[in-house]
């Protein structure tokens, strides 16, 4: 008998109601298990598959992944010093460092003084940086938008919020301790 199988109008596979849009392959109705272990496996394999098309994406428009990461900031947040950067890339004073070196290299960025630290630079886009990583970003984010295909605009905004509250939380918890666990509304 075959795995998956339509009965009066709802698709199946192992016998589980499966929701299914057009062109879609069929997504399992919910398991039950919502413990902390399956949403950080769930996660886990949903980043480990955009973490694949992004860089797919990127690599292909000739671009490191890290490279990419110091352009969109600086044309998403602005001239930032070095270690702000580096901050917001998630990368090492040396890493960062030497990919400044290579864009400025390359004509993206520039390095000037800090208006009230000596000590720091900051950089900024280079009017050809800009319209690079102008560029870049729009395929990478058409590439992105087609990754996520599978939710529609309505879901994407849910699991950005829930996702954002999970994160918030998780990290409070990091930084403040689990003082708080009992106060959970599912406890």
């Amino acid at each position: 008998m075959s795995r998956s199988r339509k009965i009066r109008g709802t698709a199946r596979v192992n016998g589980r109601p499966v929701v299914r849009r057009p062109n879609e392959a069929p997504v399992r109705a919910r398991s039950g298990d919502s413990s902390g272990v399956h949403v950080w496996l769930v996660l886990m394999k949903a980043h480990r598959s955009l973490v694949r098309h992004a860089e797919r994406s990127i690599v292909s428009l000739d671009m490191c992944i890290s490279d990419f990461g110091v352009l969109e900031a600086l044309l998403n947040k602005g001239p930032q010093s070095v270690s702000e950067i580096g901050r917001r890339v998630d990368l090492t004073s040396g890493s960062i460092t030497t990919a400044i070196d290579r864009l400025e290299t390359r004509g993206l960025v520039a390095r000037a003084a800090h208006a009230s630290d000596r000590r720091a630079r900051v950089v900024h886009l280079t009017p050809d940086g800009k319209a690079r990583i102008t560029h870049v970003f729009a395929r990478h984010q058409d590439a992105m938008d087609r990754a996520a295909h599978g939710l529609s605009k309505a879901e994407r905004g849910t699991l950005i919020e829930l996702l954002k509250k999970l994160g918030t939380t998780a990290e409070r918890q990091l930084t403040e301790g689990d003082r708080n666990h009992d106060d959970h509304p599912d406890s």
